[in-house]
């Protein structure tokens, strides 16, 4: 045990707050984390982001007390004052418009109890009007992967993935992302033979360990992987027993794919032919073959689509239900995939059964005393599209929309055009500066509960921290929130999180029969089957998830990018460095939230920046119809030609200034890779 003057802090395992590999860290005193032996850093590794995962549990900047906007500026007020003022501005947006007129953010950095509960509160005050990050990142993902194969996460397991023969990673980074599960489970195999194919835009450190970089222009995923079917087929590379067994469709395909001209599409993609057909041959002639796949993917209006393809190649080439194989998307955030298991999405209730199947509404009714509504909520993304007009009020929970939305200039407009607003968060944010009433909550080390990582893991979190001044645990807020909004108080009432775990396990089938004991310091992993001890591992293995014996094959047109090209413009597209975090919802810098210092500059390859004046550390004007943004340039052979990279998320610069807000038509996730911008020195302005 050890204290500061404000603070008691106390050294327990717990769950790394950062990406969605689940390392396990403990506080190791004098504002340190260290690693700790866990079910998936087993050495006890951890990165430079878990090595700061305590900066901001002590910071003098956390929110401590609740705020009330009066007079158009925040003062502080008393719990009372500040709940009371949000069931007077929630109950009356409710009573003149109805529950639909109120949106439910939930949050991929807060516990799976948490997030259950804050659902739950959604669906009692009467709408479906809840969803969370996973809108902005795997989305497209998920609605591809479940519509077919059943399930729209990992087929596999981190510890099976290090048996592949070949890996595909298409539109992801995890040297730089998940550093501890590339150099525990992925390096390894590298190292043993597979075969390492990276796609993406940008060469990294990932591309580093590849034996083949395809760097694809963004938007041009599907015509880069149509090829590399095309090519699986014209050279026999496609399993014909899986095929015949376990598919349906191969001939509509194969027609498709056979017309193909492989060099045109490779072309098309900014990848050479030969190359491509490298790749192909090595992803086919592998025995075993995985594919990993990330938001360089889903971040399209062309994301559902560039899934459909790569599961097309998994299927084509027999590798789904085995031991590494199949299709791992990489999750960004320690517990976006426990956010969705637990019905924070607007089309599904806990465990993914659908809000219209009124057995699944029944279900839930029996535990909760009332039935769920039977309609599909709003997305994220098209409630803040309808602020000021179907939705009048939100409730934020840990999360910064009015950053990590593109487009971002309009996000604050529409925030001023709602009735209510109210945020849970543990510091001022962007966000935060936008809302009527701010509750203080609880971080990462100041939980009790479960989170859910990449690999479908369910591990607990145990606290390593007390509150600080009269913040409160977000449990217990989104409780009270609860029995003071939905008229039904009892309902709310829990004797802490492992008994809301309890009803979870009960609502969830995914998740039943798992416990608190039976975690442990481990894991268990959903789906949960009665007496399959630890979890099932592999997906897909004889039925798939939608309980059906075969998969259909889906011939999958290219899809142009939204933001067509104007004269002299440059593709923007975005994604993250090692040392950054998303949002800043969990870390700070220089009054803007985010982990370490980062590299903000825009990259930009030599060839571009000669041809339009600026040179290396140069200030530039980054612009488009959306906005404009100033930032340093850094030239870099890495970034392709045509192509420029920033990071994203930070408030200065705010890149999401210039990301467009057209959406995938079916995931409704928008196109934050694919942006048109001019670049010009600012000297020139």
């Amino acid at each position: 045990m050890s204290e500061t003057p404000n603070r008691t802090f106390e050294s327990r395992p717990t769950v790394c707050p950062f990406c969605g590999v689940g390392c396990s860290l403990e506080y190791a005193g004098a504002g340190r984390a260290t690693g700790a032996e866990g079910p998936v850093n087993r050495r006890g590794e951890i990165c430079p982001k878990g090595a700061a995962a305590f900066d901001v549990v002590d910071h003098d900047e956390r929110l401590t007390e609740p705020l009330a906007r009066v007079g158009g500026h925040f003062v502080t007020a008393t719990w009372e004052e500040a709940i009371e003022r949000v069931a007077e501005g929630i109950g009356g947006v409710v009573e003149e418009h109805g529950p639909d007129a109120v949106a439910f953010f939930a949050s991929s950095n807060c516990t799976n109890e948490e997030n259950y509960l804050f659902g739950k509160l959604a669906r009692l005050l009467g709408t479906n009007n809840v969803d969370n990050c996973a809108r902005l990142c795997h989305a497209s993902t998920v609605a591809a992967m479940n519509d077919r194969l059943g399930a729209g996460a990992m087929t596999n397991t981190l510890e099976d993935l290090s048996e592949t023969d070949c890996l595909l990673v298409t539109g992801a980074n995890p040297a730089e992302q998940h550093p501890i599960a590339f150099r525990s489970y992925l390096l390894p195999a590298i190292r043993d033979g597979a075969t390492l194919i990276h796609v993406d835009p940008r060469a990294n450190d990932t591309t580093e360990a590849a034996d083949v970089h395809l760097p694809v222009r963004p938007g041009r995923d599907i015509e880069l992987l149509n090829a590399m079917g095309a090519v699986l087929i014209a050279e026999s590379l496609t399993d014909e027993a899986f095929l015949a067994e376990r598919t349906t469709g191969f001939d509509a395909l194969e027609e498709q794919l056979s017309a193909v001209d492989v060099d045109a599409n490779a072309r098309a993609a900014g990848v050479d032919p030969e190359r491509l057909r490298a790749a192909a041959r090595a992803y086919g002639e592998a025995d075993r073959a995985a594919a990993i796949t990330g938001m360089g993917m889903s971040q399209h209006t062309s994301g559902t689509a560039n899934v459909h393809a790569l599961v097309n190649l998994a299927l084509l080439t027999g590798n789904v239900g085995r031991p590494g194989t199949g299709v791992n998307p990489l999750r960004g955030q320690n517990n976006v995939q426990g956010a969705s298991d637990v019905g924070t999405l607007p089309d599904v209730l806990p465990g993914y059964e659908p809000v219209t199947d009124p057995e699944a509404r029944a279900r839930v009714a029996d535990e909760w005393g009332v039935e769920p509504p039977a309609e599909p909520g709003l997305t994220e993304t098209a409630a803040v599209d309808r602020f000021g007009e179907e939705v009048r009020a939100v409730v934020v929970f840990g999360e910064n929309p009015a950053v990590t939305e593109p487009n971002a200039t309009a996000v604050r407009s529409a925030f001023d055009s709602l009735e209510f607003s109210v945020a849970i968060d543990i510091f001022e944010t962007a966000t935060t500066d936008l809302v009527d009433v701010v509750l203080p909550g609880s971080c990462w080390a100041e939980k009790s509960g479960t989170v859910t990582n990449t690999d479908r893991r369910v591990m607990r979190m145990r606290p390593n921290a007390d509150l600080p001044g009269n913040a409160r645990r977000d449990l217990e807020v989104v409780a009270e929130l609860g029995r003071r909004l939905t008229g039904y108080p009892e309902a709310f009432r829990y004797d802490g999180p492992e008994e809301v775990f309890a009803e979870l396990t009960r609502v969830a089938p995914i998740y039943g029969g798992m416990s608190y004991d039976g975690i442990g310091e481990g894991y268990e992993r959903w789906p949960y089957p009665a007496g399959a001890e630890g979890g099932t591992d592999v997906l897909h293995t004889e039925r798939f998830a939608s309980g059906d014996r075969r998969a259909p094959l889906v011939p999958v047109d290219p899809v142009p990018p939204a933001d067509e090209l104007g004269d002299g413009e440059l593709v923007l597209t975005t994604g993250r460095v090692i040392e950054q975090f998303n949002s800043g919802a969990l870390t700070r810098r220089s009054g803007t939230l985010t982990a370490m210092r980062p590299e903000d500059a825009l990259l930009i390859h030599p060839d571009d920046a000669a041809d339009r004046g600026v040179e290396d550390g140069e200030t530039v004007v980054v612009s488009n119809e959306r906005g404009t943004v100033t930032v340093e340039a850094a030239t870099t052979p890495d970034v392709r030609t045509g192509v420029v990279f920033c990071t994203f998320h930070y408030a200065e610069p705010l890149i999401n200034t210039l990301t467009g807000d057209e959406l995938d038509p079916i995931a409704e996730i928008p196109e934050y890779k694919h942006s048109g911008v001019t670049v010009e020195p600012a000297d020139d302005r």
